[in-house]
């Protein structure tokens, strides 16, 4: 078992943002067994379940719930994953997914910056201000070398607490190389003639029946999604690409392989639009795992074989001691955790300190170090 606090610490997101281009391309190969994503909905929220698994690869299962009226410091989002053995069916892990589900999503949302994004793309805007804008304030310099970086929220406070904010949206907009749209709005936040010729503008939000992108936006860039189910209709697929031919976009696995073109001009607009899909899951659980062999890390809840001396990992060893007091120490997201155990989610003083150390930390990676972040 991982907790929230250990995947943080396992997954390295320069690592995963390279890891996730391979899985990408074995979506769009067909090599993935993965099923449409499934959800619950009662009165205050909802639950999705995604499952899938690549060749050579555990079955993995993520559940992720979403309640809007959570407050700190229980997050609105909070997921829990599980790794089972693709001959036995044996559970190998079971490991929080808040933190993947944040990492990962922006992680995915670098890689597509980093092959579509113009390469002299030097200012960044940042819409948001949650987890997933702090997680994308540390991928997407990982990818470009910015010298203006900007965030911008509708509460300024959310704004500053994150990096510069900016005074004027529509300012910001038109002057962007890049734009991150990280919110849970549902009406668009920008309008599609403020995005500039050869910008490059990302979307990960869900709040259906509309959301966070210009459908103008959408219609008229050069439109990347990670599957072309984003076409269906939620909980499956985006609402803002519902009723859009699957034909409208090309796959970011199909641009990897290179069997599509990627951007095409310095003058086209490109958009990505994230739905969020269980190979992003698959390979950063299964990455969280690979660590965690390596280092042994995690606990053992359940023993397979009663001969076993070792962990599940196969590398560790655990005492019986550790076996028998290992099931008081759960993920984070299985149970309702106390404030010091949040630091990933919901706008709490506590996630408001690590969205500051966040910022100063992809501050002073080797891109960031060369960047002038300003105030537009």
């Amino acid at each position: 078992m991982l907790s929230e606090a250990e995947v943080r610490e396992l997954l390295d997101l320069r690592e995963l943002i390279d890891e996730l281009e391979a899985g990408f391309r074995a979506l769009s190969a067909g090599e993935l067994t993965v099923a449409d994503r499934t959800g619950v909905t009662v009165a205050d929220g909802l639950l999705l379940s995604m499952p899938g698994a690549r060749p050579g690869g555990h079955l993995t299962v993520k559940n992720v719930t979403l309640f809007e009226g959570n407050r700190p410091p229980l997050p609105t989002h909070l997921a829990t994953i599980a790794l089972y053995d693709r001959a036995t069916g044996a559970c190998r892990a079971f490991m929080d997914g808040t933190h993947v589900t944040a990492v990962r999503t922006a992680a995915a949302a670098a890689l597509a910056a980093r092959h579509l994004a113009r390469p002299d793309a030097r200012s960044l805007l940042v819409v948001g201000g949650g987890v997933q804008a702090r997680r994308h304030l540390a991928a997407l310099p990982l990818v470009r070398e910015f010298d203006e970086i900007a965030v911008w929220a509708r509460r300024r406070e959310q704004a500053e607490a994150l990096g510069p904010a900016a005074g004027d949206l529509e300012a910001a907009a038109r002057a962007a190389d890049v734009i991150a749209l990280t919110t849970g709005a549902p009406e668009p936040v920008i309008r599609a003639e403020w995005v500039k010729p050869g910008a490059h503008v990302s979307s990960v939000g869900y709040h259906p029946p509309r959301g966070e992108l210009p459908r103008r936006l959408a219609e008229s860039g050069r439109l990347f999604v990670e599957t072309r189910t984003a076409f269906a209709a939620p909980p499956v697929g985006c609402a803002e690409l519902a009723g859009l031919p699957p034909e409208h976009g090309t796959e970011l696995g199909e641009m990897l392989a290179g069997t599509k073109p990627g951007r095409s001009s310095d003058e086209e607009i490109t958009v990505y639009k994230a739905m969020g899909h269980v190979v992003e899951d698959v390979v950063a659980a299964e990455l969280a795992h690979r660590r965690a062999v390596e280092r042994g890390v995690g606990r053992v809840a359940v023993s397979v074989g009663s001969s076993a001396r070792t962990s599940s990992h196969g590398t560790a060893r655990w005492t019986s001691s550790e076996r028998s007091s290992s099931s008081a120490r759960v993920p984070s997201s299985c149970s309702a955790p106390p404030p010091s155990a949040i630091t990933a989610g919901g706008p709490s003083s506590s996630s408001r300190t690590t969205s500051a150390s966040s910022a100063r930390n992809a501050a002073s990676s080797p891109a960031a170090k060369k960047s002038r972040i300003v105030r537009p």
